[in-house]
């Protein structure tokens, strides 16, 4: 009897939440977690399909005395991060998206909140869902229901229906979860004027602002007379939508120090000073290899960047164990220069450490597609630090962003970045700038970071159930690409697109250029399954259609075979449509296995 006692207590401490609530003392405001005080030190966390590697993260967001993280929204592996953040001791915001009302910085996506009632209550229904499943979690800080959605909304009529859907998710929220705090989450002060007007169930206001403008929320929220509570939902150095300088066209870098000391300094000046400001989220603990990643991560490539060891600094006054190489000069030739020229580069780096230091070369351009102006890209170069090195110009046209990292043996990367303008005359007439693919080019493998989004429905669509990641009887790797049709007769089709949801309307796809192949293993549930399996889907009535287009009839077994279409003919600089299929049933449902899709 008494182990039963003691095992129903033990499952009841891990099941009750922790409890926050805020109270204003000495005209500041402060925010509690069962009843003790808790500065919000935190960083937004981009390791969320990291699972394998969860502790490894956590372990490391200790050392950097960060005590909550905050996600965008929740996945399939929620709730393992939530259980990995209580095993360390650090509280999660617990993001609830909500759809942007048009195209933005952060993705494609539109919604119409003023007509789409259906769409409405599918955002309703899921947040609640989401707190429902959660809410007695112990790692829940706070919910943090949408980000930025003001500011990627064109019309006042359409923030004033999202603000009335906003207050009744959060009145509901408050139903049904007396234990934790509501946030809503919005791009500098975008969100004020609608909050205080329509949402008075927001308890905490999350303001996103980077570089110094985060020292002047305070006095924005005085100006209206609000008495409320925020948090710094986002924050690092001043990001690329801020920047007036430029040169050659591209917008000026920040500097290692730079985002270093808007990290270490501006917490203690910006943000920590502040009587209504509850703490920060710092953007962003994750890694990456595209434009965003040298700017504001943590990590490049899994090397630390100096704002890993800044957010150290800020929140333990810890100096970093080992220092970042420091880039003191960066510079390339002035002019205008013919593409695949190679010019010189002016360069000056010092290491405290002294340690052995290893050199690269990347360019960006920001024009095309949103891919393309993310994409950075290697450049072939020459010579070695003590004698110079030379890099060569790629066939583009205009001005290009040129990246040099310098990497140490404790895996620190500086980066530091200038400009060159280029001059080609094929890149000058291109007519779709679209991202560069390395070949060879997956259009799916294991279901893991697809190129190309299953959008494109055809035919009896509401009948196609779509599974990226299905494991049984694979081909090889960890998962199949399953598409089953459930309907016993009529026609279906699919197509995986770049944008999502593209039907010729909107800029996206790869340059595919080299590749000789096209390949793909199939197999079906059933004998003699015929279908039609291919690329490129969108013809040349639409703004932005495929380059080429090109599918074979085949007949599938229930065992896996490959087939290959040649491509070496074909123009491959545009694809949007990475993967067709057509089949139809003959009178039973059917299953369509497809592993390994490649161009090569």
């Amino acid at each position: 009897m008494l182990c039963t006692i003691l095992f129903s207590a033990c499952f009841l401490v891990h099941t009750i939440s922790a409890q926050t609530s805020i109270k204003k003392e000495n005209d500041a405001w402060v925010l509690l977690v069962d009843e003790n005080p808790f500065e919000v030190k935190g960083v937004t966390f981009g390791y969320e399909n990291d699972v394998a590697n969860y502790d490894k993260h956590f372990k490391d967001l200790n050392f950097l005395g960060v005590n909550t993280i905050r996600t965008w929204g929740s996945g399939k592996n929620t709730k393992k991060l939530l259980d990995a953040a209580h095993k360390h001791q650090i509280k999660v915001m617990l993001g609830i998206w909500m759809r942007h009302g048009r195209p933005g910085m952060e993705a494609d996506d539109s919604f119409d909140y003023l007509e789409n009632e259906k769409g409405k209550k599918e955002l309703y229904d899921e947040a609640i869902k989401v707190v429902e499943t959660y809410k007695n979690h112990p790692a829940i800080l706070t919910w943090g229901v949408g980000n930025e959605v003001y500011l990627n909304m064109a019309t006042d009529p359409e923030k004033k229906v999202y603000s009335k859907l906003l207050e009744t998710i959060c009145k509901k929220i408050k139903e049904l979860d007396k234990n934790h705090l509501i946030t809503s989450v919005e791009a500098w002060t975008f969100g004020l004027d609608w909050w205080q007007k329509y949402v008075p169930s927001i308890d905490i206001y999350g303001l996103n602002s980077y570089g110094a403008g985060a020292s002047f929320l305070t006095s924005e929220l005085e100006k209206r007379k609000i008495d409320k509570p925020y948090i710094i939902t986002e924050f690092g150095v001043t990001g690329e939508w801020d920047i007036k300088q430029e040169k050659n066209g591209v917008k000026k870098e920040p500097s290692d120090s730079q985002k270093y000391d808007a990290i270490a300094k501006g917490y203690i000046n910006w943000i920590q000073s502040k009587p209504n400001c509850l703490g920060v989220y710092v953007f962003s603990f994750a890694d990456g290899k595209d434009f965003i990643a040298p700017w504001l991560f943590t990590h490049y490539q899994g090397n630390y960047r100096p704002q890993y060891w800044a957010i150290r600094e800020a929140f333990t006054e810890k100096k970093p164990i080992n220092n970042v190489p420091e880039i003191q000069e960066f510079t390339l030739p002035e002019g205008a220069f013919k593409s695949e020229t190679w010019v010189p580069v002016s360069l000056k780096v010092s290491d405290i450490e002294n340690e052995a230091l290893r050199f690269s070369f990347f360019y960006n351009q920001r024009t095309g597609s949103r891919k393309r102006r993310d994409q950075l890209n290697k450049l072939n170069f020459r010579g070695n630090y003590t004698n110079g090195f030379q890099v060569k110009l790629p066939k583009e046209h205009g001005g290009i962003k040129v990246y040099v990292t310098v990497k140490d043996t404790y895996n620190n990367v500086g980066i530091a970045s200038n400009s060159i303008l280029i001059e080609d005359e094929i890149a000058k007439h291109k007519k779709f700038l679209v991202a560069k693919a390395t070949l060879p080019f997956y259009v799916y493998k294991d279901g893991e970071k697809n190129p190309f989004s299953p959008t494109a429905y055809m035919g009896n669509y509401k009948d196609i159930e779509v599974d990226l990641q299905h494991t049984e009887g694979v081909h090889f790797g960890k998962a199949s690409l399953r598409i089953r049709y459930k309907e016993v007769y009529n026609w279906y089709g699919l197509g995986f697109v770049d944008p999502p949801n593209n039907w010729g309307d909107k800029l996206g796809g790869f340059d595919i250029s080299g590749a000789t192949t096209f390949s793909f293993w199939a197999k079906a549930s059933k004998k003699k399954v015929k279908v039609t399996i291919g690329f490129g889907l969108i013809g040349k009535d639409k703004p932005f259609p495929d380059s080429s287009k090109k599918a074979i009839e085949i007949k599938l077994s229930t065992k896996w075979k490959k087939y290959t279409i040649k491509t070496e003919k074909l123009d491959l600089s545009y694809i949007r449509s990475g993967l067709v299929l057509f089949s139809s049933a003959d009178g039973t449902a059917q299953d369509i296995f497809l592993d390994d899709v490649v161009f090569e």
